[in-house]
């Protein structure tokens, strides 16, 4: 398989990273517009199989001569060149998988479907731990049903050892976390779509020790196109973010004190954007590359089977690999990528056309992978 991966930081490494660990694999191109700097556990592979190439993702030219010498395309770049690069891989007629994140850019990535369907290719996005496994997850509980009455998602990224005044460390990107805590939320309630405000209805979730106490609270993006696929079939269904106690009060603050909008205000005659010095602001004192993470997950589908009442729950708690120095949140991000990559070249990743993961990769098999990587999904039903 030759597999081409845009974009060289933390997810993008990860999943390179897990496709070389496949035999199959015959060459990763590891493409960014910087590749200079080689995380320490992709080095060892770095020559014949994994070829790190320099490129511009608004190439266009660039960008088809490399897909067009791919199996499978896996895209870990910001989510606003998305739309385009999947346009690029429906024309060359390769496979293209995302981390997607923008609900408005999957539903218009869907109008590619006739294109990938007569090129006989698979175009995925939203193919991260949120959106991503946690949506395969909740369509694997929702098929163990007759009728459906819920579907609850917690998932979060947090450090091992949280320190104040957030207790929180930058896993991905800040401008994105601030992006869900800025944007509504979707969410079915009596059946309906409708759309609650970030960091509100926030709730106690119990893990076992030493994660202990979490707090939920709603965030956009990680249903994606399920709020509109079960509008008027599943009455509930919500996606929240998992954070340490208190962080979402204090962002709700922040947020409420104007400080994260994105309009330019007049300081001292200089137009500037007030998120711009958020993040500018915050960014260093929450970016701590020697303090470890961990990814809590939840989902929780209840229903009806056989006439009584059923309830099917996913679990994880995945830690930092302090071995290769891969943290959780690059090993459930990059490597669900990476996964559903290799299945989209393997032609296991359902029929061609444009698909979200629940709508078309097989749950019980991306579950096996997951725990062929150590990423152990316990599943429980009462």
């Amino acid at each position: 398989m030759r597999m081409l991966v845009l974009g060289a930081g933390l997810q993008g490494s990860a999943c390179a990273y897990d496709l070389l660990q496949n035999p199959e694999t015959t060459s990763v191109r590891l493409a960014d517009l910087r590749i200079g700097h080689m995380p320490k556990f992709l080095a060892p592979y770095s020559g014949k199989r994994l070829i790190p190439t320099p490129v511009d993702v608004r190439d266009e030219d660039a960008i088809r001569a490399l897909m067009r010498e791919s199996d499978a395309v896996m895209s870990a770049i910001p989510y606003y060149f998305n739309l385009e690069l999947a346009t690029l891989a429906a024309e060359c007629g390769v496979h293209f998988c995302d981390l997607g994140g923008n609900t408005d850019i999957v539903l218009e990535q869907k109008k590619l479907d006739a294109t990938a369907r007569e090129k006989g290719v698979t175009i995925i996005p939203d193919c991260g731990l949120a959106p991503g496994m946690v949506n395969i997850l909740a369509q694997r509980g929702i098929d163990e049903m007759e009728s459906v009455d819920e579907v609850r998602i917690f998932v979060g990224g947090l450090p091992q050892h949280p320190q104040p005044p957030l207790n929180y460390q930058i896993v991905y990107s800040l401008e994105g976390v601030l992006d869900y805590y800025t944007t509504l939320s979707s969410v079915v309630r009596n059946g309906k779509l409708e759309h609650v405000k970030a960091l509100s209805e926030r709730e106690p979730i119990h893990f076992d020790a030493p994660v202990g106490e979490l707090e939920a609270f709603h965030t956009a993006g990680g249903l994606s196109t399920m709020a509109f696929r079960y509008e008027g079939k599943i009455p509930t269904m919500e996606y929240k973010t998992l954070r340490y106690p208190g962080h979402a009060q204090i962002m709700e603050a922040i947020r409420e004190l104007g400080l994260l909008e994105l309009t330019p205000i007049d300081v001292k005659g200089v137009q500037v954007v007030p998120r711009d010095v958020a993040v500018a602001a915050m960014g260093p004192r929450l970016t701590k590359p020697a303090s470890t993470d961990l990814v809590a997950l939840r989902v929780v589908v209840k229903g009806k089977q056989g006439g009584k009442s059923k309830t099917v729950t996913f679990e994880l708690v995945d830690r930092y690999d302090e071995a290769r120095g891969i943290s959780a949140m690059m090993r459930t991000t990059g490597y669900s990528l990476s996964i559903t990559g290799q299945m989209q070249a393997r032609g296991e990743a359902g029929p061609p056309g444009v698909h979200t993961p629940d709508e078309c990769i097989p749950a019980e098999r991306y579950i096996a992978e997951l725990a062929k990587r150590g990423v152990n999904i316990a599943e429980s039903a009462s």
